[in-house]
C-alpha cells in the first residue's frame, strides 16, 4: 500500500487478479457443505417457480377449452404448492447465506486486524490510520452482499436459465433461437464497459479512503482545530474530499447501471419480436397456450441473465474492495522473526550497541556508528537536541526497527537471533506519547501484565505516585477514562502509563520523557518512589529535564546520530562541553523563570 497523505490516491501494488477470487473461496470453503445444501434447496425452489408458464399453458390448450374443471383444479393446486414451496425455500437461504456471509466476513476481518497487529512501525509511520481503519470496516462491509447473496443467486441464475432454454426448445425450437438473438448484443455491452467500471469502483475506493482518512484525522486533532479556529477552513478541505468520493460515486453508478437498462431494452425489443414472430405462427404449429407460455419464459429467461448482469457488477465492485484488503494482508513486517531465532532466556541487563548505523525508510541515516556497553543495573541517560537521534536508540534496543548494520546485544545474544515476544517481554517501555485505552484505571495499569492482582496493580501506582490522584476520583481505580484518557491531565495519563510499565517488572526499562507532564513536585516524589524500582534494574532515560538524569550511572550526549559525549553528571559538567552548555542554560531558564 503506498504511503500518503489523506488528499493523495493510492496506487495498487498488487492490481487485481482472480487468485483474489480464490483466496476469497479460501474463507468460504469452511462452510461448503451449508452452501451446497442451500443450492440445493434453491435449485428444488427455482425448478418449482418455473413450472408455472408450463402449468398456463395446459390450463389453456387443454382443461379450460374442454372444460375440465378438475384438471384446472390440479393444475391450480400444484401452482399453489409450488408458491409455497418457494416461500419456504427462499425464508431457509436467507437466513442460512446471511449467517455464512457474515462468519467469512467476521473471518476476513479477524485476520486483518491480527495481521495489522504484527506489522511494524514502520507501517504506521506515513500511512493515515484512517486508510488502514477503512478497510477493516468499510471495504470488508462492501463484500457483505457478494457473500451471502451473489454466489448462492449465480448458481441458482445459471440453473434457471438452462431449464428455461430447455422448456422453450421443447415448445418450439424455432421460436427459442428467435428469444435469444440478443443475447450477443448483452455480451458486446458487458465486454464494452467492463474495464470503464472496474476503473471507476477502483477510484471510488480511492476517494471513500480519503475522506475516512480526513475525518479520522479532524477528529483526533479537533482540540487543535478549536484553538486555532480552524473550522471554516477545515470544513473548505472536507467539502473538497467530499465532493470528491461524491463524484466519482455517481461516475461508477452510470457505469453500473448501464447494464441493467441494456438488458430491459432488450429484452423488451426481444419480447416484442416474439409476439410477432408468434402470432404469425399460431396455427402453424404453435398454439395460444404455447405462446402464452412462451412469452413467459422469455421474461424468466432475461430475469436470471438481469441477475447474472447485478452478480457482476457486485463482482466488479467486489475486486476494487478485495485488492486493498489482500494488498494489505500482503504487506510484511519488516521486522520478522527468523525461522531460527530462540526464545530469550530471562536476563541480567547487559546491553551492547557495536557500531550501529540507521536511518528511516526512504531518509538519511539518523544515527551513525553508535557504540557503548552498558553494564546490568546501569541507569543510561540519553540527552541532546531534538531530532539527534535519543529515540531511534530506544526504539533500536526494542527492536521496533532494525538495524542497517552493527549489532545490538543483550547478554551478549544479538537480537536478531531471538523471538520478537520474548525480547519486548522483559522490557518496560514507555513512549513518549502515553496512550489510555477506553476502561477502568485498573485495566489500563494491568495492561500489560494481566495476571497481576488488585493489590499489585495498587502498589505500581503507589510506586509512582499515581495512588493519591486516582483515588480522589469518583469510583478510584474503577474509573471508566475514555480512548486517550481525554478526561485526565497529560501529568495523570503519564503517570497511569508509568505505572503500566512497571507492573510488568521488566529487566530493561527505558523511559521516553516519562516525566515531561508532571509538575515539579511530583517529579520529585516519583523520583523517590522510583530509586528502588531502578535498583538493579537496566533502565534508558530520555528527559530534557537535566535535573531528572542527574544520579543516572551515565548520560549519553548525542548530536547529529553520533555520541560526542559519555560520563556522569559530574564528569561532564567539569569537561565544560556540550552537556555543560546544555545544563547551564536549562539552569539560567529556571533562575529567570
Amino acid at each position: 500500500m503506498a504511503r500518503n497523505k489523506f488528499d493523495v490516491d493510492e496506487e495498487l501494488e498488487t492490481p487485481f487478479s482472480y487468485s483474489h477470487l480464490k483466496r476469497l473461496m479460501q474463507y468460504i470453503k469452511p462452510y461448503k457443505i451449508k452452501i451446497i445444501f442451500t443450492i440445493f434447496i434453491m435449485l428444488l425452489a427455482s425448478a418449482a417457480g418455473l413450472t408455472g408458464p408450463y402449468l398456463i399453458k395446459h390450463a389453456i390448450d387443454s382443461a379450460i377449452p374442454e372444460k375440465n374443471v378438475q384438471e384446472l383444479s390440479l393444475l391450480a393446486g400444484i401452482y399453489v404448492i409450488a408458491l409455497f414451496l418457494i416461500a419456504v425455500c427462499m425464508k431457509y437461504r436467507i437466513r442460512m447465506m446471511s449467517e455464512i456471509g457474515q462468519s467469512v466476513i467476521q473471518n476476513i476481518r479477524k485476520d486483518l486486524f491480527t495481521h495489522i497487529q504484527s506489522l511494524s512501525f514502520s507501517f504506521y509511520d506515513n500511512r493515515p490510520h484512517g486508510k488502514i481503519l477503512v478497510r477493516i470496516v468499510n471495504y470488508v462491509n462492501s463484500l457483505s452482499d457478494l457473500l451471502s447473496n451473489g454466489i448462492i443467486n449465480l448458481i441458482t441464475d445459471i440453473f434457471s436459465l438452462i431449464v428455461i432454454i430447455g422448456f422453450m426448445f421443447a415448445i418450439n425450437p424455432k421460436l427459442a433461437i428467435f428469444a435469444m438473438a440478443g443475447f450477443p448484443v448483452l455480451a458486446a455491452i458487458i465486454f464494452l464497459i467492463k474495464n470503464a467500471q472496474r476503473r471507476a469502483w477502483q477510484d471510488l475506493s480511492n476517494k471513500q479512503s480519503n475522506m475516512n482518512a480526513y475525518i479520522h484525522e479532524s477528529i483526533n486533532g479537533i482540540k487543535v482545530t478549536q484553538a486555532f479556529a480552524r473550522e471554516d477552513e477545515n470544513e473548505k478541505i472536507f467539502m473538497e474530499v467530499s465532493k470528491g468520493y461524491k463524484n466519482s460515486w455517481m461516475k461508477a453508478v452510470r457505469i453500473q447501471f448501464l447494464l441493467w437498462p441494456s438488458i430491459e431494452n432488450i429484452s423488451v425489443l426481444t419480447v416484442s419480436f416474439i409476439y410477432i414472430v408468434g402470432i404469425s405462427m399460431i396455427g402453424q404449429g404453435v398454439t395460444v397456450g404455447a405462446l402464452v407460455a412462451f412469452i413467459g419464459y422469455i421474461w424468466m429467461f432475461w430475469t436470471p441473465l438481469s441477475n447474472i448482469g447485478n452478480f457482476y457488477n457486485a463482482i466488479i465492485n467486489a475486486m476494487a474492495y478485495l485488492e486493498r484488503i489482500f494488498e494489505m494482508m500482503d504487506e510484511k513486517p519488516t521486522v520478522l522473526n527468523n525461522p531460527n531465532d530462540r526464545e530469550l532466556p530471562p536476563v541480567n541487563g547487559k546491553v551492547e550497541f557495536e557500531h550501529v548505523d540507521f536511518g528511516y525508510e526512504g531518509a538519511d541515516r539518523v544515527l551513525k556508528d553508535i557504540d557503548f556497553h552498558v553494564n546490568p543495573g546501569e541507569t543510561i541517560a540519553l540527552v541532546g537536541a531534538t531530532g539527534s537521534g535519543k529515540t531511534s536508540i530506544i526504539n533500536l534496543i526494542s527492536r521496533f526497527y532494525d538495524l542497517n548494520s552493527g549489532y545490538i546485544k543483550i547478554d551478549g545474544v544479538d537480537i536478531k537471533s531471538v523471538t520478537i515476544p520474548s525480547l519486548r517481554k522483559q522490557m518496560g517501555i514507555m513512549l513518549q506519547d502515553p496512550f489510555i485505552f477506553s476502561g477502568s484505571i485498573m485495566d489500563n495499569i494491568r495492561y500489560g501484565r494481566l495476571d497481576a492482582t488488585d493489590k499489585e496493580v495498587i502498589n505500581a501506582a503507589k510506586a509512582v505516585q499515581a495512588d493519591s490522584f486516582i483515588r480522589r476520583l469518583k469510583e478510584g481505580y474503577q474509573t471508566e477514562v475514555n480512548e486517550r484518557g481525554a478526561r485526565l491531565s497529560a501529568g495523570q495519563r503519564q503517570l497511569i502509563s508509568f505505572a503500566r510499565t512497571l507492573l510488568a517488572n521488566p529487566r530493561i526499562l527505558i523511559l521516553d520523557e516519562a516525566t515531561s507532564s508532571i509538575d515539579t513536585e511530583t517529579e520529585i516524589a516519583l523520583q523517590k518512589g522510583l530509586e528502588s524500582l531502578l535498583k538493579d534494574r537496566t533502565s534508558f532515560i530520555i528527559a530534557h529535564r537535566l535535573s531528572t538524569i542527574q544520579n543516572a550511572s551515565r548520560i549519553l550526549y548525542i548530536e547529529k546520530g553520533r555520541i560526542i559525549e559519555e560520563g556522569t553528571h559530574e564528569e561532564l559538567i567539569k569537561r565544560k562541553g556540550a552537556y555543560w552548555k546544555l545544563y547551564k542554560s536549562q539552569y539560567a531558564a529556571h533562575a529567570a523563570g
